[in-house]
């Protein structure tokens, strides 16, 4: 009995086995490259497969993006400043066949090509540019490494530069820079305004050149304007004595006015 049962068991045992081995369960976001006696026979998945042990090997591939974070690249710009750049490197695999059999490793041969191309194209840029034009350069930088990693079946969908990070005196000498910039701003605005006010005095001039009798109207306001201040003498330029009456009449009148009544 028991001679029998062994090898009864010994069966099941290496069937279950093999049932294991050949069961294969991929995830939504993957696929399965498979290769029979080292032939390509194609993408798997995503969900369950069989594959048959011994024979068959299986590579899984992640299709989703990945976040590759290139920090401190060492770059010299072209007007020679020393800096240093963080960015990020957004890719994914779309062809997961290309990606296995184009190249050994693409998850360390798309790192280091980033590398090389942003120092590269950052290089060939000024500090200015890299400073005020980060989306072109980070455009360019995208479509260079997607045309190079294509081969290989990865899309490159975007480049992010984080942050730039200069040394400390041109730190200070970008902010002088500035300074001077506003500085040089604000005394536009003032000759602006300087020019403006210039140009409606002439054309009031003009106007009380042209009407006698509204410029003797201003020169009463502005009289009155005066008189309104307390312990101030008030100088005319005029010799008629009905003018000089107008004025002093007008000045009795504002600080009686401002006297209070008493009961």
């Amino acid at each position: 009995m028991i001679e029998i049962i062994l090898p009864i068991a010994f069966i099941l045992l290496f069937l279950a086995a093999f049932l294991s081995a050949s069961i294969k369960i991929v995830r939504e976001y993957e696929r399965g490259v498979l290769f029979r006696l080292g032939r390509l026979v194609g993408p798997k998945g995503p969900g369950l497969f069989f594959i048959i042990p011994l024979f068959d090997r299986i590579r899984v591939i992640d299709l989703r993006t990945v976040t590759y974070d290139a920090r401190l690249i060492k770059v010299i710009t072209k007007d020679n400043i020393r800096c240093d750049v963080d960015s990020f490197v957004y890719y994914r695999v779309v062809d997961p066949v290309k990606s296995v059999i184009e190249v050994e490793d693409y998850v360390s041969a798309t790192q280091n090509l980033s590398k090389t191309v942003l120092r590269d194209i950052l290089g060939h840029a000024e500090l200015d540019d890299l400073l005020t034009k980060t989306p072109e350069l980070t455009k360019q930088i995208q479509q260079e490494l997607d045309e190079m990693t294509d081969p290989w079946g990865i899309k490159v969908s975007a480049v992010v530069i984080s942050d730039v990070i200069l040394p400390i005196e041109m730190q200070r000498a970008i902010a002088k820079q500035a300074e001077a910039e506003r500085e040089r701003r604000s005394r536009i605005i003032v000759a602006e305004g300087e020019f403006l006010a210039a140009t409606k005095m002439t054309e009031a001039a003009e106007q009380y050149a042209k009407n006698p009798i509204s410029l003797k109207l201003r020169e009463l306001q502005t009289l009155a304007e005066i008189s309104r201040e307390k312990n101030l003498i008030v100088v005319t330029s005029t010799s008629d004595v009905t003018e000089l009456s107008k004025v002093a009449a007008l000045t009795r009148a504002v600080k009686a006015s401002e006297t209070p009544t008493k009961k």
